[in-house]
């Protein structure tokens, strides 16, 4: 038998939402970890759309990464609506 791979389980409550994380579960395959995925976090209608995805696929940045990620963004003032003419019935905005 195989060593079971360890997946992270992502549901949308409704639709127009977005998938949330809620936790993991281990599988020997993607049907398997579909079918753990829907046994834990769905047995009670709490969703409408599953996500399995194997965690060592997964890439995401540290909390200490934040700085250099992100705050970059703010030098390109060209991506602020600031220098934009809006016209005089959208006066809302």
């Amino acid at each position: 038998m195989s060593e079971w791979v360890l997946y992270e389980v992502f549901v949308r409550s409704k639709h127009g939402l977005n998938h949330k994380h809620v936790g993991s579960v281990h599988a020997a395959d993607n049907e398997m970890a579909m079918e753990n995925a829907r046994e834990l976090y769905t047995r009670r209608s709490e969703g409408v759309s599953i996500w399995v995805v194997p965690s060592a696929t997964i890439t995401a940045s540290a909390s200490d990464e934040k700085e250099a990620l992100f705050d970059p963004s703010e030098d390109k003032v060209y991506r602020h609506a600031s220098f934009y003419k809006l016209p005089d019935e959208v006066g809302h905005m």
